[in-house]
C-alpha cells in the first residue's frame, strides 16, 4: 500500500513530462514563432538601416549583415521551437527555418514581381535558413 503513490527508482511516468505538440497547438505555436522572428528581423533590419545611414556602410557589408540577420533569427526561432517540442528538436527547428524562408521568398517575390531577383540567392538563403533553424533546434 505504501508504494502506490510513489514511483519505483528507475521507472518513468510515461510521456506525462514531455510536451508533444498536437496539430492545432503546433500550428498556432509555429505562427507565433514566425511572428516573433519577423518582428525581430524588422528590428534588426531597422538597426542596420540606421547604421547604414550613420556610417555609410558598403553594399557588400550590408548584404553580409542581412544574411547574418537571417541566420541569427532562424537560429533563435529553431531554439524556441526545439525547447517547446522537447522531442525531435532538429525537425522542429528545420521546419521553422523552412517556414521562415517560404514567407521571406513570398514577400520578396511580391515586392520584386520578378523571379530573377528572387532566384539569385535562392538556394543559398534557403540552406542558411533551414540549416540555422535546425542547428537552433539541436542546441535547444
Amino acid at each position: 500500500m505504501e508504494k502506490m503513490g510513489r514511483m519505483e527508482p528507475g521507472r518513468r511516468k510515461g510521456n506525462a513530462g514531455e510536451r508533444n505538440m498536437g496539430s492545432g497547438e503546433g500550428v498556432i505555436f509555429m505562427l507565433k514563432c514566425l511572428l516573433i522572428s519577423y518582428v525581430l528581423t524588422a528590428g534588426l533590419l531597422l538597426l542596420l538601416a540606421l547604421m547604414l545611414y550613420r556610417f555609410g556602410l558598403k553594399e557588400n557589408i550590408v548584404n553580409i549583415c542581412i544574411i547574418g540577420i537571417y541566420v541569427i533569427v532562424t537560429f533563435l526561432a529553431g531554439m524556441i521551437a526545439g525547447k517547446r517540442a522537447r522531442s525531435r528538436r532538429f525537425l522542429w527547428g528545420l521546419l521553422m527555418g523552412i517556414l521562415y524562408f517560404i514567407v521571406l521568398a513570398g514577400v520578396s517575390f511580391a515586392v520584386n514581381r520578378s523571379i530573377q531577383e528572387v532566384a539569385n540567392n535562392f538556394v543559398t538563403v534557403f540552406l542558411l535558413c533551414a540549416g540555422s533553424g535546425m542547428l537552433g533546434g539541436m542546441v535547444s
